[in-house]
């Protein structure tokens, strides 16, 4: 298992593969396979670990594909017995992006993958460029477990990852499902994901995370007083917010496409929180607050 050579191919990572899976491949060869198809020709895989994708995020890619095309191409492999069809490998969202955009072709790489090789692609490329949320990152992990028999040390060498990270984010499955759900949403970080782990009752502290906005060392407090048994502080209930001020948090929310959170306390005045799951989440809203409406998206 760990001397299959197509693993170590692998692990020198995404950009070795786009260049006919050879680090002595050239510039000029790898332009050499890289080819414009029209855009109804591709399909996603049914594989691909990456399952959400925020509808802020596309229409800023879409705006950005519309001005400079489709930067980076997307990588496929052929359908077996339909000459005019691909499955995506590695590039989904460049894809769904440039749909919204209008565009009648878009430019992919073609290579040779088995069903192990593209789930294996698709998990590399989408770890190293950050698109997974935590929990899609896992299921992933899981289905190379379950489906090719890798075992922890050869996920951590594949996608570039200690063997911890691999651990920690494989047991993030076990969370109740309320408590993932906030994972998805982005009410609740990795972070705080990881810490809930060490606690008694996750669906509980989680709670208190989203009402009382506690941090990952906040959790991680809470979890050492179980393990020292002391006794728990009070869970103090926030008071409920009253129409007009849900309200406005769904509009902001559907507005930014991210969480968005108010404490209103009367004449003292109030704050609003947002919450990002990534980086390219908070460039976006960067974008937005700062009225540019010209600065294309991060990371086609």
């Amino acid at each position: 298992m760990s001397d299959d050579p197509s693993k170590s191919r692998l692990g020198r990572g995404l950009a070795a593969l786009l260049g006919d899976v050879g680090t002595e491949a050239t510039a000029e060869q790898r332009l050499k396979s890289q080819r414009r198809v029209p855009i109804e020709f591709l399909r996603p895989s049914p594989a691909n670990p990456r399952t959400h994708f925020n509808e802020t995020d596309l229409e800023e890619l879409a705006q950005s594909i519309r001005e400079r095309d489709v930067i980076q191409p997307i990588l496929v492999r052929g359908v077996l017995g339909q000459a005019d069809s691909f499955e995506i490998i590695a590039g989904e969202r460049r894809w769904r992006a440039a749909q919204r955009a209008g565009l009648h072709d878009v430019p992919v790489v073609i290579i040779e993958a088995d069903d192990k090789q593209a789930l294996e692609l698709a998990i590399i490329e989408n770890v190293q460029r950050a698109d997974l949320n935590v929990l899609e990152e896992a299921k992933g992990y899981e289905s190379l477990i379950a489906q090719y028999n890798y075992t922890q040390v050869d996920l951590s060498r594949i996608v570039g990852k200690s063997r911890s990270h691999i651990a920690n984010t494989l047991r993030l499955t076990r969370l109740p499902e309320s408590v993932r759900a906030k994972l998805t949403s982005g009410a609740l970080s990795a972070g705080h994901a990881r810490a809930l782990l060490a606690v008694s009752d996750p669906e509980q502290v989680a709670k208190r995370i989203v009402d009382q906005a506690l941090t990952v060392r906040d959790v991680e407090r809470i979890a050492q007083r179980e393990a020292d048994g002391e006794p728990s502080k009070p869970y103090r209930q926030h008071p409920e917010k009253d129409s007009d001020t849900r309200a406005l948090e769904t509009r902001l929310s559907d507005l930014l496409g991210l969480v968005v959170s108010i404490e209103h306390r009367g004449e003292k005045g109030g704050s609003v929180s947002i919450r990002y799951r990534t980086l390219e989440q908070l460039e976006a809203l960067s974008h937005r607050l700062a009225m540019t409406g010209s600065t294309p998206s991060r990371g086609q």
